[in-house]
């Protein structure tokens, strides 16, 4: 059984976040608290400009220029400060954004064993997975069954380092570069990294 299959939810749950979100908006709006334009606002901007998108080029950028990663494994906000994005990167959950490397000897996996803290600009909304209480707890008394239940059989020569965010860090891991991948190009290899890859739950694949 994958691990999507293990933290799947019933499709009851999903209707009935919808309806009590639904009826939130409602009231708040009725209040005058929000506007129905204000929601909307919000909602592109997670889905246009604060994503898993935004965390694939940083990836991608590492893998190609060796400079901008060193910085970046240093002081992740300041290199990301580099790069062309919307304003509020090291805001709304990415403040104090540290960033991990995974490498043939050590894999990183990332879960927040509080709550659900979590990098928002470079990995967008965490899963229904991600706040689980049971990920949460055996992420870290048991990585290596949990990751094998996301389909990731771990050498057991491989040393996994498990990574709790919180209100002072997010964390976010920077996956291995794929074999076959030399003469992609970094827009590329953006396209081909996954969010589960830079949470530690998923190797990326090629074609």
């Amino acid at each position: 059984m994958s691990g999507y299959e293990h933290f799947k939810y019933d499709t009851d749950r999903e209707t009935y976040s919808a309806a009590r979100v639904r009826a939130l908006e409602a009231l708040l709006v009725k209040k005058g608290v929000i506007t129905g334009a204000t929601v909307d606002k919000v909602l592109k901007y997670f889905k246009t400009e604060m994503g898993p998108f935004n965390g694939a080029k940083i990836v991608a950028r590492a893998w190609v220029d060796p400079a901008f990663k060193a910085r970046l494994l240093q002081d992740a906000n300041a290199a990301i400060a580099e790069m062309k994005f919307p304003p509020g990167m090291s805001g709304a959950e990415g403040e104090h954004l540290k960033i991990v490397e995974n490498t043939a000897k050590v894999h990183n996996l990332i879960v927040c064993t509080l709550c659900s803290c979590y990098p928002w600009p470079t990995l967008g909304l965490p899963p229904y997975w991600f706040k689980d209480p049971t990920f949460r707890a055996r992420a870290v008394r048991e990585p290596r069954a949990v990751l094998k239940e996301f389909g990731l059989t771990i050498d057991p020569a491989v040393e996994i380092n498990v990574w709790d965010s919180s209100a002072q860090i997010r964390w976010s891991v920077l996956p291995e570069r794929p074999q076959g991948t030399a003469k992609m190009t970094e827009a590329q290899l953006a396209a081909i990294v996954t969010p589960e890859s830079m949470m530690g739950v998923g190797k990326i694949k090629v074609a």
